[in-house]
């Protein structure tokens, strides 16, 4: 991904990973969370694990040595994000909304997590990773989860307009899938636009859209 939309990156946090007798958790999660945001605004490609190294303030074999490779590395930020925004998701899946009802708190909760952490959209996200090997694992693992989530959602959403069709469902699963990535892609290009913003936002076109999103069934 192009280097044009960092602001929320900010400048990359000084760990001390490389203290002697920091717990090795706690070391990894500093180097996960810097090469974190290297990834997401750098991308896969052009991400330099010397600078990673550097930014965490540990030496680079050190990352090696954990991590195995530059792979490895991004594979295990990969694992922490796709964890994080599937755990969301399914955390407002197993509440009590309903219908588009559902949809809106799914993006309002997404929103929320990823206001001060965008750069994990764009890691989530990366054209340039890898397509094969434990990357591709990976994000085939957190795409499923997500995927049946949304599977779920809709199921329920079109059973409420008497709609039981499995083809109905594929299709609209599929068309919700798209216009989540596509409003969280807008988001994440538009830095001035805070979480709040963007649920006023949403519910404003969804409303204009299907009606009163807020009504919920009849």
């Amino acid at each position: 991904m192009a280097r044009t939309d960092l602001a929320d990156r900010g400048p990359a946090p000084r760990a001390n990973a490389g203290t002697k007798g920091v717990p090795r958790a706690e070391r990894e999660q500093q180097i996960l969370t810097v090469a974190s945001m290297a990834f997401g605004a750098d991308g896969f490609a052009a991400t330099n694990i010397s600078e990673v190294a550097r930014d965490a303030g540990i030496s680079k074999p050190l990352v090696y040595n954990y991590f195995g490779s530059k792979e490895g590395l991004y594979a295990a930020c990969l694992d922490e994000a796709g964890a994080l925004v599937g755990d969301e998701i399914e955390r407002i899946a197993r509440g009590d909304a309903v219908g588009i009802e559902r949809g809106i708190r799914t993006l309002e909760g997404m929103f929320a997590l990823l206001d001060d952490q965008r750069h994990l959209w764009r890691l989530l996200h990366d054209r340039t990773a890898p397509a094969t090997g434990a990357v591709a694992d990976i994000v085939r693992q957190h795409t499923e989860r997500i995927d049946k989530l949304a599977h779920e959602g809709v199921t329920e959403l079109l059973a409420l307009a008497g709609d039981t069709d499995e083809r109905d469902i594929s299709v609209m699963t599929a068309a919700w899938l798209g216009i989540v990535d596509s409003l969280m892609d807008w988001w994440v290009a538009h830095p001035d636009e805070s979480a709040a913003q963007m649920v006023e936002r949403v519910t404003r076109l969804f409303t204009a859209l299907l009606g009163d999103v807020s009504a919920g069934p009849s």
